[in-house]
């Protein structure tokens, strides 16, 4: 009598899971292989990864249009005697009116900053005079600091003016350190501390749902592992390609990079461990479940981080450098996410075996696969739910969408430099008390260039111009000289934006001046309309890109068209709860005119991934020979769990963005994780079911699917 062992769990050959071989010797090192790739590429970026915040630029050239008058200015005067200079404003307040005192302590004070530090323009020639208020109350003293050396230079000698004058001040005096130079180093403070806590909160986020989702002691670990390597991987890719191409890389663009790593990485994630954990199933080995893994949900993983690059890439036809550069630095990000998560992660698993489940580990039992394949669950429900009343699920979703989208009349207008950041610093501080105290003039100086040999005649149409107060001429050299111009209109106001309008339209008549006018203001019209040419331009890219990946992935032209309607009505509801939300509830007095775009980009991008996967496993079921209703029930009941998992993850991360201390990156945060919510919950469980169930097999048209069912239906009625 013979008596038999249990298969072990290696046993089987790779194309025959049942059988009694054993792997090859093929199949035992890959995954060694990859995870030793892995380790020594790791150890060779590292060095070039942690170079990456060495070659970060926050200088305001690279947050403006690159053709736009202002930014022309700005990189002019970089070129100036002295180079860029940094532009401050001496704020001395009493409420009850400056005293000789006063005056004098704060003329003691310019004295020293000037022998300390080299004076720009008319202010070099024995310091700046003091601008008192109409009231008495308040006295404002221009200093533009010229020849500044050094990384961080500017905020060095902010922080050193602001102890000067800061010490010893007489009671019911207060000294504040404001202007252009002293918000650029309160944003550059901020910004120093972005990478940190952006990285230890998202780090933290992910942790918790990803142990919450998975409910075991180990496996929550390999996905965090994999997207810690793609963002050093990436990391160091950026940085090779500032290195190679120059691409501008901000502070902002990195975060936002972290962000996407974190997010899209953890989703590819969660979609192939649920598929490799129904393949242990119906395959004994772990390599061979893992090979059918990756058969199966590969091609909506690289569909998925294709429309993702693809949207992202779109962002190199802006005009703004910012928004131009977030194209390759994201991309990165999302290339390298998928390269760990389809290599690094699968092997992990593989050497761990099904053990890394524990404590609910997936038996090798195909009949039972089959029959939980048919349990009634809660996406289950909601099918049937859908089925039940088709027209009426996809009519509700549309107005409740529509409804939403009307927030977007409530905006915010153009956000200002003062309405910034989230806890205002003393720059944005001192701003309101020049407002308040000059309410019938510009504090903030409008910059014109223009040839030096034509100087006197541009100083001349400048000061005639309408709705400039003062003007006066500065530093210069044998090309260009600079001119600070005073308008009578509050910074930054529409009013003074027509100002410089004017102002420029102007100065076209002096011959060969070439003038050119620049500054804050200036840079914020600028802003204004390269924000609006970039969305004409970039959107349309962003759609036509998508829509072609997904044609190619579906096969057909009218699924991919219901999935982008989707997700453009889901990104315009999350854009109109943001007008509702951002004044109402946030205190926000404006929005960054590049949120809409920067927006619609991860919203398409980032909202579609949900609809590919669930519409790639609904191809799958009807390719085996469902009707369009039923694969559309079967596919939802199979993704609804891992996709839900995947959108609460993605919006948290991007809901990490809102900690931060900048209105923009709330306003962003918030409108994506509203926007991939409604993706998730509404517009891929309800919505795409619900067409699916309205169009039956024409959603396949004109692809084989369709065909096959005209074909089908053809044979049927000849019977």
């Amino acid at each position: 009598m013979t008596t038999s062992t249990p298969p072990r769990e290696n046993a089987g050959r790779p194309d025959d899971p049942g059988g009694p071989a054993r792997p090859t010797a093929r199949y035992r090192v890959l995954p060694w292989a990859a995870l030793g790739l892995w380790v020594a590429l790791l150890a060779v970026l590292m060095p070039f990864a942690t170079q990456l915040t060495d070659v970060q630029q926050d200088d305001t050239v690279e947050y403006l249009p690159d053709s736009a008058e202002s930014t022309q200015v700005a990189r002019i005067q970089q070129d100036l005697p002295g180079g860029g200079t940094t532009d401050l404003i001496l704020v001395y307040q009493r409420d009850a009116g400056l005293t000789a005192q006063d005056r004098d302590l704060a003329r003691q004070h310019v004295r020293e900053i000037s022998g300390s530090y080299d004076l720009a323009g008319e202010a070099a020639d024995g310091g700046p005079r003091g601008i008192p208020s109409p009231d008495g109350n308040t006295e404002m003293y221009p200093l533009p600091l010229s020849g500044l050396t050094g990384e961080d230079a500017d905020t060095e000698a902010v922080q050193d003016i602001r102890d000067r004058v800061g010490q010893d001040l007489p009671d019911g005096l207060t000294v504040q350190v404001g202007g252009p130079g002293a918000f650029s180093a309160d944003a550059s403070e901020v910004f120093g501390t972005i990478d940190t806590t952006l990285l230890l909160t998202t780090v933290g986020v992910v942790t918790l749902l990803l142990i919450l989702i998975y409910r075991s002691p180990l496996l929550w670990l390999l996905p965090l592992i994999a997207v810690g390597v793609a963002a050093m991987t990436a990391m160091a890719v950026v940085y090779g390609l500032t290195q190679l191409f120059g691409i501008t890389v901000t502070t902002q663009n990195t975060s936002i990079m972290t962000v996407l790593i974190f997010g899209a990485g953890t989703d590819y994630a969660l979609l192939l461990v649920a598929r490799y954990r129904d393949e242990l199933h119906s395959h004994r080995l772990p390599h061979t479940a893992m090979l059918a893994a990756l058969r199966g949900a590969g091609p909506a993983l690289l569909a998925s981080s294709g429309t993702v690059a693809a949207g992202l890439l779109c962002l190199l036809a802006a005009d703004l450098n910012s928004s131009s550069g977030l194209g390759p630095v994201g991309t990165a990000g999302v290339l390298c996410a998928l390269a760990a998560m389809t290599t690094l992660l699968p092997a992990m698993l593989v050497l761990l075996g099904r053990r890394v489940f524990w404590p609910k580990i997936p038996r090798h039992d195909p009949e039972g696969a089959a029959r939980e394949s048919g349990t009634t669950t809660l996406f289950a429900r909601l099918g049937s739910s859908v089925s039940r009343r088709p027209v009426a699920v996809l009519t509700g979703g549309v107005v409740l969408l529509g409804a939403m989208s009307l927030g977007v009349l409530n905006l915010p207008g153009p956000l200002r430099d003062t309405d910034f950041f989230t806890d205002p610093p003393e720059s944005v501080a001192a701003a309101q008390t020049l407002q308040e105290a000059f309410p019938e003039r510009s504090t903030q100086p409008i910059t014109v260039l223009g040839r030096t040999d034509r100087a006197e005649e541009t100083l001349r149409v400048v000061r005639g111009a309408d709705g400039v107060e003062e003007a006066e001429r500065g530093r210069g050299d044998e090309e260009w000289t600079e001119i600070s111009v005073f308008s009578s209109s509050v910074p930054e106001s529409e009013e003074e934006k027509q100002i410089i309008r004017e102002l420029r339209d102007d100065l076209e008549t002096v011959d060969g001046a070439q003038a050119l006018v620049g500054g804050p203001s200036a840079q914020a019209l600028d802003l204004d309309n390269t924000n609006a040419r970039d969305r004409m331009l970039v959107i349309p890219l962003v759609l036509v890109s998508v829509l072609a990946i997904l044609i190619v992935l579906l096969r057909s032209v009218v699924a991919p068209l219901v999935l982008l309607a989707g997700v453009v009505a889901s990104w315009g509801a999350a854009l109109g709860l943001g007008g509702l939300v951002f004044g109402p509830v946030f205190g926000f007095d404006g929005m960054d005119g590049w949120i809409p775009l920067l927006t619609f980009v991860f919203g398409v991008a980032l909202g579609v991934d949900y609809g590919i996967f669930l519409m790639h496993r609904m191809r799958e079921e009807a390719l085996a020979g469902a009707d369009t209703r039923t694969a559309a029930l079967t596919a939802l009941r199979r993704t609804g769990g891992v996709i839900a998992s995947a959108g609460i993850v993605l919006a948290a991360t991007f809901s990490v963005l809102m900690t931060l201390p900048l209105v923009v990156m709330v306003e962003l945060g918030f409108v994506v994780a509203v926007g991939v919510l409604l993706d998730t919950f509404l517009v891929r469980t309800y919505l795409v079911t619900s067409s699916a169930w309205l169009l039956g097999h024409r959603m396949w048209w004109p692809g084989p699917l369709y065909r096959r069912s005209v074909t089908a239906g053809r044979q049927g009625a000849v019977r």
